[in-house]
């Protein structure tokens, strides 16, 4: 049996990327090429991602990124296994600039489709970087998504917590928007937190300590909001104290809700898992990352992260999912519709009485 050949194409967001994936019989993936074409330039001046401006953006540049993908890799259209698309979640407008580019090439180049769900592809990528067997306990933290599934296999994923609110990212970028920061939030309050004392403001932990796994982070939210407002005119001392406190407390949130998620996948599923894994664009967090790792051991399994370049949204990623789907022989009809909301989890785990 050969190697599979998978072009993967994200457009569901801010960035526009391609990438060429090989995945041998075995398992084993190789990334061939990864162009990512970022638009953090067309919506910083509005603060956020602007769906329109991003649609627009993704129509200009797509065909350029592929071609650079495949150029890089050395590959033609007619030596590839199929093409994988990112069919949603995302904005809108964008999945169908990528959905329909992959529809167009595939056609064209008569290769099967492949229709990949974001979430699963940051689900697999540790499969990709690390080679983590099924099952293992899964930490999505995005700037739209906080989740901690039970990975079981491809196309098999069982949710263990979610937010009641705020995405952790969602949360990091309020926080920078709140203290005045550059976008993008995250990395910015990040850098300011270095600079900071975590100890100085006692910010609250919210759902520390609970049996069910999930999260909340508006009331952290609103405790850094009310403790700027008393501070103001804040100097840059009091921005970064502000920063490492807050994401101290997202640190230990985290910690503690990832022992909760680990009790669950042990009474579900019989046994712990094989790894921990940490997908999302939040897991480019070095702190977090630091504190995952002790996680990891303290529950008894080790920690798999991707490179922070995979860990936001990539080609290589819905590359990769394309080529462990088609490895199954999963493959789609060129008439499949984009989709704005894809839930990754329908059968999620609940809490024993």
């Amino acid at each position: 049996m050969a190697d599979l050949l998978v072009l993967g194409i994200e457009t569901t967001c801010d960035e526009t990327a391609a990438a060429v994936v090989s995945r041998s019989p075995s398992g084993a993936g190789d990334i061939l090429s990864n162009v990512v074409r970022s638009q953090i330039e067309d919506h910083s001046p509005y603060g956020g991602v602007v769906p329109e401006i991003a649609a627009r953006a993704h129509v200009e540049v797509l065909d350029h990124v592929i071609a650079q993908a495949m150029a890089d890799a050395g590959v033609a259209f007619s030596d590839l296994s199929g093409i994988a698309a990112a069919a949603g979640p995302g904005l809108i407008g964008g999945v169908i600039v990528g959905l329909t580019t992959a529809k167009s090439i595939s056609l064209a180049a008569r290769r099967p489709l492949v229709a990949v769900n974001h979430l699963e592809a940051h689900a697999l990528t540790a499969r990709l970087t690390d080679g983590v067997a099924f099952p293992y306990l899964l930490l999505l933290v995005s700037g739209g998504h906080t989740q901690l599934l039970a990975v079981e296999d491809v196309g098999k994923y069982r949710r263990i917590g979610t937010t009641l609110d705020d995405a952790i990212g969602e949360a990091f970028d309020k926080v920078a928007k709140m203290l005045s920061l550059p976008y993008p939030g995250g990395p910015e309050v990040e850098r300011q937190a270095a600079l900071g004392d975590p100890q100085r403001f006692a910010f609250p932990r919210p759902m520390a300590g609970r049996r069910e796994p999930d999260f909340s982070l508006s009331g952290l939210k609103t405790a850094v909001r009310l403790e700027a407002d008393r501070l103001a005119p804040l100097s840059d001392q009091d921005v970064a104290d502000l920063c490492a406190s807050f994401q101290a407390a997202v640190v230990d949130v985290i910690m503690d809700r990832v022992k909760a998620g680990a009790r669950f996948f042990r009474e579900r599923l019989g046994s712990g898992p094989t790894a921990l894994v940490v997908a999302g664009g939040v897991a480019a967090n070095g702190a977090i990352r630091n504190a995952l790792n002790k996680t990891a051991s303290d529950i008894g399994t080790r920690l798999a992260v991707p490179p922070p370049v995979l860990c936001t949204d990539n080609g290589a990623m819905i590359a990769w999912a394309g080529a462990e789907r088609l490895s199954r022989g999963l493959t789609d009809p060129l008439d499949l519709s984009p989709r704005a909301r894809w839930p990754l989890d329908p059968a999620p785990i609940t809490p024993r009485a």
